[in-house]
């Protein structure tokens, strides 16, 4: 206890230094305070469509180029697996300072190949991603009464047999007054903020802005090639520059030239600093999330009445009419009752390829437990989309931790069928470690492969490539086998009745039990196929997906249900004297994925129509396999050990002669 006294006091004195200083932010949360005329630059991001799911490096295309020449930024391990690759542009501006007609540079007169690559992403419908002070650049359009909105501006648009190009951006920044610093510093990580207060800092009243807002407005504009000959960058255009959104006037042609210019606006804005993100994150559809968790709610209600049925009335009530009871009563209320009591010598028996569902529930957990946590700590607001790639690290980092976990469970399961035979726990321990995650491995690289054909950014660089395997093998191994390690030291779980030498035969069934098992399936699909279509949605729309609190909610009464599913075609069939459960448990829940994955190929053909090409419907299906394999081990095991629960604790009231 003075151990943890001591560490809280180190702690507090910890946050009040770093207090003193420039007070405490959560990542992605920090403000930048711009003085006026202070230089602000703008960032490329990769260039994105929904169209073909392949990003693509931004000076890929022909461009303007910054004078200094094309630097990367520091991108962290998530940035890189999702494909992000951030680069400095030749956008500047000044804080506070307005500018018009800005000549950027003129492009050499358009290859045959440069010409072919441009109309080819114009007709995939590519976007051009900008980043100013962490912020997306949005770009608002008008329908009827309501605006849409989208990060980034398309390269172009084609019109009947011509091809555009967006040649001119007009910048809105939106700029709040820093706050004094001893008045206040904001504590949040973009929809919440707390005031918190803090000590003065030199400088602070020097005057300075925060950049709240990023927004552009994209206009095809026909500039004179001529006229800008002798120009350099960021001088002024010789004649005013008319931007439209409305129409388009610079059609693009084969060995002749695109010039490029821009203007930025500054506006005071009343958007504070943790209100910054609220335009990326306005939750659409809010009453739809409360329907699909009221919908989740009435299943659970529907399963928990019948495994109260099960409970209070059938299982208790069988018990104690059966110690009741003399032998011949015993033996003629054996016949007429629900049979789970005949199957009392080989409900233990242990099933065939023990190893392998050992192998799967252990990496059931660790998927389990790593998807829990991960949306935990993003419903607390540890994840903010400010904090590009933290999710992927995040998601990474817990499963390889959680590897403990994965080879605890499974080499204690091992154990339990085995009888407390330690004999063979360090190769449980092994499979354990490799299974799911060389799955994963061989299905990302060969789309891997694929993305290197098409020189996307989407593709892992082999360097990182082999971090992942170091991460593998060096950090979440290890740890899989020092689970493994207690897991054997650890009492395993005593089987409360005897098993017989002979397996009882099993009765004739009036239909095929797998297809009840893979039909329970439903169930907790019906749980989440609502909330599926926003991440669907965020995943392979482009949108930014932060209700986390709700997915938490969701997920919590998946697990749920998928445990109630389990346990009720566990009874099921015991009743008709089945006694082969083990994996039965374990798909029906499990069997959430088969419908999971036929959603995804429901989404790809009505949702994802314009997807084009065979490698872009490849990267879909590989990583929608993905997808639900991982659910499929994370909701099996939950319903194996429910399932293994309910099975022990049945058996263990049962009085034998």
């Amino acid at each position: 206890m003075d151990f943890f006294a001591h560490f809280k006091i180190w702690v507090l004195i910890l946050c009040l230094i770093f207090q003193s200083g420039h007070g405490f932010y959560l990542p992605g949360s920090y403000p930048h305070k711009h003085g006026i005329g202070d230089t602000l630059s703008v960032k490329v991001n990769s260039i994105t469509s929904i169209e073909t799911e392949m990003p693509f490096s931004y000076y890929s295309l022909p461009f303007c180029k910054p004078l200094e020449g094309v630097k990367d930024s520091a991108e962290n391990l998530g940035e890189v697996l999702m494909g992000d690759r951030i680069e400095n542009s030749p956008y500047t501006f000044k804080m506070y300072t307005n500018v018009s007609d800005i000549f950027l540079c003129q492009t050499g007169p358009l290859s045959g190949e440069n010409f072919k690559l441009l109309k080819k992403r114009i007709d995939e419908m590519y976007q051009v991603n900008l980043i100013l002070d962490n912020l997306p650049a949005i770009r608002y359009a008008k329908k009827d009464s309501y605006f849409l909105r989208w990060t980034g501006y398309p390269v172009g648009i084609k019109i009947q047999d011509a091809y555009y190009v967006f040649n001119h951006l007009k910048f809105t920044v939106l700029v709040h007054k820093y706050e004094e610093a001893n008045v206040a510093r904001v504590m949040g990580t973009g929809d919440a903020a707390e005031v918190i207060p803090t000590i003065a800092s030199e400088g602070s009243e020097l005057p300075g802005y925060m950049v709240v807002g990023f927004e552009v407005v994209p206009c095809s504009v026909m500039h004179d090639a001529k006229s800008v000959k002798n120009l350099k960058p960021y001088e002024k255009y010789p004649s005013p520059v008319k931007c439209d959104p409305t129409t388009v006037a610079m059609p693009i042609k084969e060995n002749e030239p695109i010039v490029f210019t821009y203007e930025v606006k500054f506006e005071e804005s009343d958007i504070k600093w943790p209100s910054r993100w609220d335009a990326y994150l306005k939750m659409e559809g809010s009453k739809v999330h409360w329907f699909s968790i009221l919908n989740s709610l009435m299943v659970i209600t529907f399963l928990a009445g019948i495994v109260l049925v099960i409970f209070l009335r059938t299982v208790r009530r069988d018990l104690t009419r059966y110690e009741e009871l003399d032998k011949e009563a015993q033996a003629q209320m054996n016949e007429e009752l629900s049979g789970w009591k005949l199957v009392v010598g080989d409900v233990f028996r242990a099933p065939t390829n023990a190893g392998l569902l050992c192998v799967m529930v252990g990496d059931g957990v660790q998927l389990l437990g790593m998807a829990i946590v991960t949306v935990l700590f993003a419903a607390l607001g540890f994840m903010s989309p400010a904090s590009r790639g933290t999710l992927i690290i995040g998601m990474i980092l817990f499963y390889m931790i959680l590897g403990i976990s994965a080879g605890y469970v499974a080499v204690c399961l091992w154990r339990t069928i085995g009888r407390g035979d330690k004999k063979g726990w360090i190769s449980v321990s092994w499979k354990v470690a490799c299974f799911f995650p060389g799955i994963a491995f061989f299905i990302l690289t060969t789309l891997n492969f694929l993305l290197w054909g098409s020189h996307s950014t989407g593709a892992i660089p082999f360097s990182l490539f082999a971090v992942l395997i170091f991460m593998w093998f060096c950090i979440s191994v290890p740890l899989t086998l020092v689970g493994g390690f207690f897991g054997a030291k650890a009492p395993h779980i005593e089987y409360p009745v005897r098993t017989n030498q002979i397996p009882r035969e099993i009765p004739a069934q009036k239909y095929p039990s797998w297809l009840l098992v893979f039909g329970a399936g439903t169930l907790p699909f019906g749980t989440l196929f609502i909330e599926l279509f926003f991440i669907m949605s965020s995943i392979w729309m482009g949108r930014v997906y932060y209700v986390f609190g709700f997915l938490l909610i969701v997920f919590i009464l998946l697990v749920v249900v998928c445990a109630e599913v389990s346990l009720v075609l566990t009874y099921m069939h015991l009743c008709v004297e089945d006694w082969k459960w083990w994996w039965k448990s374990f798909f029906a829940s499990g069997s959430v994925a088969i419908y999971i994955f036929l959603y995804s190929v429901n989404y790809l053909i009505f949702e994802l129509k314009s997807l084009s090409g065979p490698t872009s419907e490849a990267l879909y299906l590989g990583y929608s396999i993905l997808m639900a394999l991982a659910i499929m081990f994370a909701m099996g095991s939950v319903g194996f050990l429910s399932s293994f629960w309910f099975v022990h604790y049945l058996f263990s009231s049962v009085k034998l002669d």
